[in-house]
């Protein structure tokens, strides 16, 4: 079973440095397009809505404090096995990141905060208020569907 330990360290190894929120946000725009061109999703672990966009809380705690992200060291001590992706996953994280690699981390964020499956989880929170309120997997594949 794929994890997102098993995706950040495909993103890492393959695209180099980044800061955390980015990866994040290529991680999180990677498993909505798997949802809509794979038909599946990259690993099980679900995003929250949080203030600053979607994270995924198991990959938050991994790199928790940390702003840049220069290596995988930390996800191959969780046993991260970029052989548990499959070609056409890899294909699709390689479309998302290349169409984004160059976006900066802030535009990530603000593209996701813009959009619908991010908006709809936050309902009733204020801007500033945190938040660990789901992002609907299937909210995502519906919208990313008919918006990339």
């Amino acid at each position: 079973m794929t994890t997102v330990y098993d995706i950040a360290k495909y993103i890492l190894d393959k695209y180099g440095a980044m800061s955390a929120m980015k990866l994040q946000k290529l991680i999180f725009y990677s498993q909505a397009m798997a949802m809509v061109w794979d038909e599946s999703p990259l690993f099980d672990e679900d995003f929250q809505a949080w203030k600053r966009g979607p994270v995924c809380p198991s990959l938050y705690e991994v790199y928790k404090g940390a702003f840049m992200i220069a290596h995988s060291e930390a996800l191959d001590k969780l046993a991260a096995d970029v052989s548990h992706i499959t070609a056409d996953h890899q294909k699709t994280i390689d479309v998302v990141v290349e169409s984004l690699i160059n976006v900066p981390a802030y535009k990530l964020k603000e593209m996701t905060q813009q959009e619908e499956p991010w908006q709809k989880a936050r309902e009733g929170l204020a801007a500033t208020e945190d938040g660990s309120q789901i992002i609907d997997k299937h909210s995502m594949r519906e919208y990313y569907a008919e918006h990339w």
